[in-house]
């Protein structure tokens, strides 16, 4: 329907002076920019030692928040609370629907 203002002379002039001041040029959204952030880091395994400096300072224990505690995948944690439950370290005290709150044992 309506396209685009036609600019004048003075205003093309002007837009192609400030592009040639600009330095460099834009690199396409793939490229890598060195010094980012670097993202976090997500582990597959869960260790004892890991997972004792959460569990002892903790009142109760969900899964995921575990995982997020201790930089491993939730599957991870899931596994390991799993193991704990039938070693006896924690014992299931409430949750629903797969969301289930642990509680550590007291020694």
């Amino acid at each position: 329907m309506g396209g685009t203002k036609n600019k004048s002379p003075a205003q093309k002039d002007k837009a192609q002076s400030s592009d040639s001041k600009k330095p460099g040029k834009k690199g396409k959204k793939g490229d890598k920019v060195e010094g980012g952030s670097p993202k976090a880091e997500i582990v597959v395994t869960l260790t004892d030692q890991q997972a004792s400096k959460f569990l002892k300072g903790a009142k109760v224990i969900t899964v995921q928040e575990l995982a997020r505690q201790t930089g491993v995948k939730v599957s991870a944690a899931n596994a390991y609370l799993r193991q704990s439950l039938k070693n006896g370290t924690v014992k299931k005290v409430g949750g629903h629907s797969g969301h289930v709150v642990y509680q550590p044992v007291s020694a």
